[in-house]
């Protein structure tokens, strides 16, 4: 059962089932729309030469789904979409499965384009979504933000002093890599310091 969140023509949601793309294409069918894009994010068989098994994903549900929603929102606005709806897999996805559908209706196809793809990369640097990469054989896996180029916590198969702390909705992740994209590390200032604008 899909946990979702729907405002105006923004919807959102995030599931444990598989995607259904028809059923995503419906929710931004508009008589006043003359294109609707659909992006479907699958699982692939290999990453950084590796081959990967499965990848499995999980999220602060409250928070991600506040988060989808205001990219859906800025995005219709800015693009000025008839509708946008979002949909992301949690859980185990298998190779070739999608993990993530985004569908766009608009009076035009190039702001369909342009808001499916702006609306996947803020997606991918936003959202509280992070993901497990499965290797093949004895590599185990690998934890990290839900992003291209995020970096990530090796885990061993059965080894749980090598896997991140978890929080009550998934791993805890700290990026460590300068110029990470999302929330950053945790500055403390003392009473009398102010932060650097």
């Amino acid at each position: 059962m899909a946990k979702e969140l729907q405002e105006d023509t923004c919807y959102v949601a995030l599931t444990h089932d598989h995607l259904d793309s028809t059923s995503m294409i419906d929710r931004v069918r508009s008589p006043k729309a003359g294109a609707i894009v659909l992006f479907a994010g699958t699982t692939r068989d290999n990453f950084a030469g590796k081959p990967v098994k499965e990848l499995q994903y999980t999220s602060y549900e409250p928070r991600a789904l506040q988060t989808m929603l205001a990219i859906c929102k800025s995005v219709l606005e800015k693009h000025g979409l008839t509708s946008i709806a979002m949909i992301h897999r949690l859980g185990v996805v298998p190779i070739g499965e999608e993990s993530i559908l985004i569908t766009v209706s608009s009076p035009h196809r190039q702001a369909a384009w342009r808001a499916g793809e702006e609306a996947l990369e803020e997606c991918k640097a936003k959202v509280e979504v992070w993901k497990k990469e499965e290797f093949g054989g004895e590599e185990g896996g690998v934890w990290r933000a839900n992003r291209d180029g995020a970096e990530g916590v090796r885990i061993d198969d059965g080894r749980k002093e090598n896997e991140p702390a978890a929080g009550p909705h998934g791993p805890i992740l700290r990026p460590t890599r300068p110029g990470e994209r999302g929330h950053g590390p945790v500055v403390h200032l003392n009473s009398t310091e102010r932060p650097v604008t």
